[in-house]
């Protein structure tokens, strides 16, 4: 593999502590060396990064590829192809598939097509329950070595707490956590915070989206509770007024909420009770949003602007933490450093103003509530495993 060198942007690494101009060198897939001035050896060809943030590869901990069994709404091509022009090297697609990802044949599957037609890494969320149906269990050890990250019934709430308690205990000591669907959320966050206390299970808390639950989530940690979460870009956006206005183009479960809601969890991105965001990027064929009949909408393309948009206080390290190196973190991933030897996952990106416009996505998904809205921050060149798989900067001569 011909390597590459990033040169001359702004590095940061938050789990490095590193912040500062620099280059890297990528060779075999990996980060090679980090230094000042690198020069082309071998045919290696340079990017110039000159004025971009360069950091470890963004990972959206929450998509749906909807592959396989809803190809007209997203396939793993286009889903990754929005995934790298949204600047993320890694996703991880949750199991409201059909079949559902419950059985490691179906898993073991999803990986040939990801090896064939994925433009980023994929890693497969199994489910709790088999088919999502809330009433049997899955073989967790068997999803786990068939390359599962972690575990949930996205899309549906596991209602039975003694169930939900049964699959905590069976999957204690794998190390893929629960990732709760939460509806209606404050309930099902307090009920999945206990058993999580009960059974010393790590606990992820997906698309959390009221004040109630992130109090709820700080009084577990107090406690000593392994629970983590992640907010959206239109949670951190939009009210539950702009979505009568917008109708359903911001249809989305959880609901968007009031302007407390929102301003709480702007706040706890910023005090630390976030941990991760996620795109919960959910595409839908243009007739189901028309009709409104499906809740969610296109993501990963217009995440990383939307977040700046938001949080326009927030300093770099901590919006690369929280879409890097956290959900790395929290679901035992590759990546997530740009230290040597790391996979060579890079994203690039520059605070530069773009307006969005859906029809040029990738995603199969045309509908964003965040259609129109002029964005602060864009990606502009992508990296894979040491590949430019998106990129609007020219190789420095």
């Amino acid at each position: 593999m011909t390597g590459l060198i990033v040169a001359n942007g702004r590095v940061v690494d938050p789990a490095a502590l590193l912040d500062t101009l620099c280059d890297l060198r990528f060779r075999d897939g990996r980060i090679a060396e980090i230094g000042t001035a690198l020069r082309p050896d071998g045919g290696e060809r340079v990017i110039d990064a000159r004025g971009c943030v360069v950091a470890p590869g963004f990972i959206d901990m929450h998509v749906h590829l909807r592959e396989p069994g809803f190809l007209a709404k997203e396939t793993i091509a286009t889903g990754t192809e929005a995934a790298v022009r949204g600047g993320f090297t890694a996703v991880a697609c949750m199991p409201n598939t059909l079949p559902a990802l419950d059985d490691p044949k179906v898993l073991r599957d999803l990986e040939v097509s990801a090896a064939r037609d994925g433009r980023c890494r994929v890693y497969p969320i199994a489910a709790i329950t088999r088919e999502r149906k809330g009433t049997e269990l899955c073989d967790y050890a068997a999803l786990v070595q068939a390359g599962a990250v972690a575990f949930s019934d996205d899309g549906d709430t596991v209602r039975d707490g003694r169930l939900m308690r049964q699959a905590a205990e069976l999957t204690r000591t794998l190390r893929a956590p629960m990732i709760a669907h939460s509806e209606p959320e404050d309930g099902i966050v307090a009920r999945d915070l206990e058993i999580a206390a009960e059974t010393k299970k790590a606990w992820h808390v997906a698309h959390v989206s009221t004040r109630v639950a992130l109090d709820l989530i700080r009084a577990a940690r107090i406690a000593g509770t392994t629970v983590t979460c992640e907010a959206t870009p239109h949670h951190l956006t939009f009210t539950q007024e702009i979505a009568a206005e917008l109708g359903p183009a911001a249809r989305v479960n959880p609901p968007l909420r009031t302007a407390d809601d929102v301003a709480a969890l702007r706040e706890a991105v910023y005090d630390g009770t976030i941990d991760a965001f996620a795109s919960d990027h959910a595409p839908h064929t243009e007739s189901e949003k028309r009709d409104g009949l499906a809740p969610g909408f296109s993501g990963l393309e217009v995440a990383v602007g939307a977040y700046a948009a938001a949080l326009p206080e927030l300093p770099l390290p901590r919006f690369i933490e929280l879409l890097s190196t956290n959900p790395a973190r929290i679901l035992d991933l590759p990546g997530g450093t740009l230290a040597v030897g790391a996979p060579a996952d890079v994203t690039i990106f520059a605070d530069r103003e773009w307006t969005v416009d859906a029809t040029t996505f990738a995603s199969k998904g045309k509908c964003t509530p965040f259609a129109g809205r002029l964005l602060p921050r864009r990606v502009v060149a992508t990296i894979v495993g040491g590949e430019l798989r998106y990129g609007a900067l020219e190789f420095a001569t």
